[in-house]
């Protein structure tokens, strides 16, 4: 069997299949300009705000947390307070009936 004439896919025409050309409109598209750039990125939904990290804590430790809205599910969310010493990213998985939720906690560095 000659290799060759394997990679040459040149001359090879199945009838009935002729690959259409591309049209020249689909490569002469605008370059981005200075004001996509200036924007400020788009406020997150009003939904995604209620997670797990920022329900405020409970004076009975055993009372459960809220079952989660299905929204926030696998979801990367983040607690942002100023007051704290540590950042904690959190994220929500739903397994059958159940919820799983990981935390994170990392110190931050203050100079």
């Amino acid at each position: 069997m000659d290799q060759q004439g394997m990679d040459d896919h040149e001359g090879v025409h199945v009838v009935g299949f002729e690959v259409p050309p591309s049209p020249d409109s689909s490569y002469n598209n605008p370059i981005p300009g200075n004001e996509d750039e200036g924007r400020e990125p788009p406020l997150v939904p009003p939904h995604l705000q209620h997670t797990l990290l920022s329900f405020p804590p409970s004076q009975d430790e055993s009372s459960p947390l809220p079952q989660p809205q299905t929204v926030v599910l696998n979801h990367l969310y983040i607690e942002k307070e100023n007051t704290r010493s540590v950042v904690a990213l959190g994220i929500t998985h739903r397994y059958k009936a159940k919820f799983v939720t990981v935390v994170l906690y990392k110190p931050v560095l203050r100079r």
